[in-house]
């Protein structure tokens, strides 16, 4: 039995002498994507801007399965809901951002989600920041895509943009839901920009 035991040892020694190398040489990231298992690793990236050029947040975007899943955190914000729209055009120049355009709609569809003949691509739901100014949203939007041939991808030729405005979204009203100014921008950058 202690012979046993003893080549039992004497193996997970050499194993994990080959997992503590995997470990080292593949920066501690074994596993490999795998779909419904574990994530894929951000395939988009945003680092929002205020109207100052100050840092505010980011946005993390990674295609899912005919879908582009979306992780928007600011701070710094006023408290309450903000409207989160993605523009049609990767340009955030402050202070106003109307650099970034109108918001993606490849369709031409009217602004909202409660509006019947909407919504645009680039509608999302409103971000809600507490009264210590975080805010975090995530959403799966269905209207775009990361396929840079695609009509309705967030990483085409000119590009978008993720814009956060001063007020929440009436889900309805064309073009921009009542929201108010944008109060922050970021350039969604598919080349895996780290910030």
């Amino acid at each position: 039995m202690n012979l046993a035991r003893g080549r039992t040892l004497a193996a997970a020694g050499r194993y994990g002498w080959i997992v503590l190398l995997a470990l080292v040489s593949t920066g501690c990231r074994l596993v490999p994507e795998i779909p419904y298992v574990n994530p894929a690793p951000p395939s988009a990236l945003a680092r929002l801007v205020d109207d100052k050029g100050q840092a505010v947040g980011s946005a993390v975007f990674s295609q899912e399965r005919g879908a582009v899943r979306i992780l928007v955190d600011v701070v710094g914000l006023a408290p309450g809901d903000h409207a989160v729209h993605i523009h049609e055009v990767g340009r955030c120049d402050p202070p106003a951002f109307e650099s970034a355009g109108a918001h993606l709609n490849p369709t031409k569809a009217e602004h909202g989600t409660s509006n019947p003949r909407g919504p645009h691509a680039g509608d999302l739901p409103d971000v809600t920041v507490t009264t210590e100014g975080k805010g975090h949203m995530e959403v799966t939007a269905k209207l775009v895509t990361l396929d840079k041939k695609a009509p309705a991808s967030l990483l085409d030729a000119d590009g978008s943009a993720i814009v956060i405005h001063e007020r929440a979204d009436d889900k309805r009203t064309d073009p921009a839901g009542n929201s108010g100014a944008r109060i922050a921008c970021g350039v969604i950058s598919g080349e895996g920009k780290r910030f």
